[in-house]
């Protein structure tokens, strides 16, 4: 067997190590940071672009008519 360990996991957010309450984070606060990148749009998952067309009725944030709300 080698002699190397494994480095303790550490928070994504603020690099302290996680709890395992909270994993892959250390705190609820590091936590809804997260969440708040996924909710801006700073972390993304890579897809083929969609044609708005191919979008049922309303799910491009128009009304049922076609307007903005």
């Amino acid at each position: 067997m080698s002699d190397k360990t494994i480095p303790a996991a550490r928070c994504p957010i603020c690099r302290k190590p996680t709890v395992s309450d909270y994993r892959p984070f250390c705190s609820k606060r590091c936590a809804d940071i997260d969440l708040g990148h996924w909710f801006r749009g700073d972390y993304a998952i890579p897809g083929d672009p969609v044609d708005p067309a191919d979008l049922p009725p309303g799910a491009d944030g128009s009304g049922e008519d076609g307007e903005n709300k």
